[in-house]
């Protein structure tokens, strides 16, 4: 019987989620897979340079991470799941990008709140 009450607690404790949906969705974006959203989309979404060189005629062309604050569920689902010739594919599961899409929303409406 004593050894019951030792599973008593897993059993109460182990279900609670160890972090919050916002908190997955930031660590998601931050780190997915080893390389991070946020370097080509910016801290917030709103995208940013990823890269910049001349070309053989001396013109500068810069490659920029697009703007992700607006972009529905959808096609954040649609353009992580396809091959794109910059964006390495991450191979996230439906709920993890669901996760990266609401931190974002989240995010970018505390700018707005405030």
């Amino acid at each position: 019987m004593r050894k019951l009450w030792l599973f008593f607690p897993i059993f109460i404790f182990g279900s609670e989620d160890f972090i919050t949906d916002l908190e997955y969705g930031q660590m998601l974006y931050k780190n997915p897979r080893g390389i991070s959203c946020a370097s080509c989309h910016g801290a917030r979404g709103e995208g940013k340079a990823i890269v910049s060189y001349l070309k053989k005629d001396k013109k500068r062309v810069t490659i920029y991470g697009s703007d992700i604050r607006q972009v529905s569920l959808a096609k954040l689902k649609s353009t992580v799941a396809r091959n794109h010739p910059i964006m390495p594919k991450y191979y996230l599961t439906t709920e993890e990008v669901t996760a990266i899409y609401y931190y974002i929303q989240m995010i970018n409406q505390e700018d707005t709140e405030e």
